[in-house]
C-alpha cells in the first residue's frame, strides 16, 4: 500500500509516519509537508535513510505541486494532518487557516477525484464540537454532537470537515473523518500546553497558565491516535465520523501540576495570565462508536503517558532547544542542499 501522509513533519503526522513504517514496514510513506515554523524535519531524521519513505517539501494549497505528486506516486491512500492548529495564531492571523484548512482541503478532495483514491482521511478535532458546561461533567461529545465552533481555527476545521462529507455524498468519495481530543507525547511543539511547561520548567522559567487553569480536556497520548487512524483507513466505514479520545480528563493546572511534580520542580513556577478571546471550557470525547466498531481503546492512562513525554523531553533536549533558538528551521536546507 502506498500512503501519502499530509503534515507529516509536524507533530501528530509525524508520530503517525514513525508509527506505520514500524506496524507495516512493507508500506511505501510519502510525506507531504510545508515546513511552516511547526513543521520539523529533525522529527522524521530518524526515517530519511528508509528506503520505504520520501519527502516532498510542498504546500496542499499548490494544486500543481499536488496533482504532480499524485500523478507520480498513485497512492492507494491519503491521510490529511496538514493543518494551522494554534488557536492563539488563529486569532491573530484567520487568513492562513482558513487557506490551509479550508481550501488545502479542498485541493487533496479534488486530486483523490481525479487520480482515484482507495480511501482519504481526515484528521480534524474535537474543537469542532464547541466546548461543555464544567458543571455537567456527564456530558460528552458523540459523532452525532452538533458542529460549534468557537475560533478561526476550529471553523476552519469543522469546514474542512464538511466539505469533506460533501465531496462523499456528491462525488463518491470514499473518505472517513476522525475527531481526536488533545494530543501528547514525543515531537510536540514547544509552543503547546505540555511541552511549553516542560521546556520552561527545566529552564526555571514562569509556566503561564490561563485564568484560573480551570480549562478541562480529554488527553490523548499520540500512539493511541496513531493507532486509532490505522484501523480506521484500513476498516472504518466509508462516510462515517470516528470520535477519538483518552477519558484522561484533567484541568490545564492538575496537567501542569502533574509536570512539575514529575521534574521535581515548586509549583511557584506557575504565573497566572489572562484568559484568551472564547477560551473553550471543556472538551471530553466518548469513544463508544469506534470501540464497537473497530475495537479500539486508549491503552495510555495520563499518569503513565505523562511520564513517557517527560522521559522522551528529557533524553531529546537537542530536539526541542534547536526549535526555541530556531536553528530547526535551517534543517531542511542542511539536509537537501546537496541532493
Amino acid at each position: 500500500m502506498k500512503i501519502i501522509v499530509t503534515g507529516g513533519a509536524g507533530f501528530i503526522g509525524g508520530n503517525f509516519v514513525h508509527y506505520m513504517l514500524k506496524e507495516h514496514p512493507e508500506y511505501q510513506i510519502i510525506c507531504l509537508d510545508k515546513l511552516t515554523y511547526a513543521g520539523n524535519m529533525e522529527t522524521l531524521e530518524p526515517v530519511m535513510d528508509n528506503p520505504n519513505f520520501t519527502f516532498v517539501k510542498a504546500d496542499i494549497a499548490d494544486r500543481d505541486a499536488v496533482y504532480a505528486l499524485f500523478e507520480k506516486e498513485k497512492p492507494d491512500v491519503v491521510v490529511n494532518f496538514a493543518a494551522e492548529s494554534h488557536v492563539d495564531r488563529s486569532i491573530t492571523d484567520p487568513g492562513i487557516f482558513l487557506q490551509t484548512n479550508v481550501l488545502g482541503t479542498g485541493v487533496l478532495l479534488d486530486a483523490c477525484r481525479i487520480y482515484g483514491i482507495k480511501r482519504y482521511h481526515q484528521v480534524s478535532t474535537d474543537e469542532v464540537y464547541g466546548d461543555l458546561p464544567l458543571d455537567r461533567p456527564d456530558l460528552f461529545f458523540t459523532e452525532e454532537t452538533p458542529l460549534h465552533t468557537s475560533s478561526p481555527y476550529s471553523a476552519s476545521k469543522a469546514s474542512a470537515d464538511l466539505l469533506v462529507m460533501a465531496y462523499h455524498r456528491t462525488f463518491g468519495l470514499p473518505t472517513t473523518i476522525s475527531r481526536c481530543s488533545n494530543n501528547y507525547g514525543p515531537y510536540h511543539f514547544p509552543e503547546k500546553l505540555i511541552p511549553l511547561m516542560i521546556a520552561n520548567a527545566l529552564n526555571d522559567k514562569p509556566l503561564p497558565v490561563y485564568g484560573k487553569g480551570e480549562n478541562v480536556r480529554d488527553w490523548l497520548y499520540v500512539e493511541d491516535h496513531c493507532r486509532a487512524i490505522d484501523m480506521i483507513i484500513h476498516n472504518g466505514r466509508v462516510g462515517e465520523v470516528y470520535n477519538i479520545g483518552g477519558h484522561n480528563e484533567r484541568t490545564n493546572l492538575q496537567v501542569v501540576k502533574t509536570v512539575l511534580k514529575e521534574l521535581g520542580k515548586s509549583e511557584d513556577l506557575i504565573t497566572y495570565v489572562t484568559d484568551r478571546p472564547g477560551h473553550d471550557r471543556r472538551y471530553a470525547i466518548d469513544p463508544a462508536k469506534i470501540h464497537a466498531e473497530l475495537g479500539w481503546e486508549p491503552l495510555t492512562l495520563f499518569d503513565e503517558g505523562i511520564k513517557k513525554t517527560v522521559k522522551w523531553y528529557l533524553e531529546n533536549r537537542k530536539w526541542w532547544e534547536n526549535i526555541i533558538s530556531g536553528d530547526y528551521q535551517q534543517y531542511y536546507e542542511k539536509m537537501y542542499k546537496n541532493r
